[in-house]
């Protein structure tokens, strides 16, 4: 064992925020995938989806969150940003609009 690895992750601990009504449905989800070191935005979209979790629903019901996914608090359009890397901490927003008058 080297001297740094005991700093080095073997998971990746995303944290998924969606809330409000995106399209014709309500989404309330608030939950941390763990992925592989190395996991991509794409990677978390497809995981999602085996733990029972639609993000990819969610953007594609919206035209609105695919340019409004926001990770860490950056805007992060999806298409442009399917291969990011993702790091242990992360958080993933997709916020649906707020109307009002």
């Amino acid at each position: 064992m080297g001297l740094f690895d005991r700093f080095k992750k073997d998971r990746v601990r995303v944290h998924v925020l969606i809330k409000g009504r995106i399209g014709e449905g309500w989404y309330d989800v608030d939950h941390t995938f763990t992925l592989a070191p190395g996991a991509t935005l794409g990677g978390l979209i497809d995981e999602s989806q085996k733990n029972g979790v639609n993000l990819q629903q969610a953007i594609d019901d919206s035209p609105h969150l695919k340019h409004t996914l926001m990770i860490n608090g950056e805007r992060c359009p999806v298409a442009e940003n399917l291969g990011r890397p993702l790091v242990d901490g992360d958080e993933v927003y997709l916020l649906a609009p707020l109307m009002g008058g």
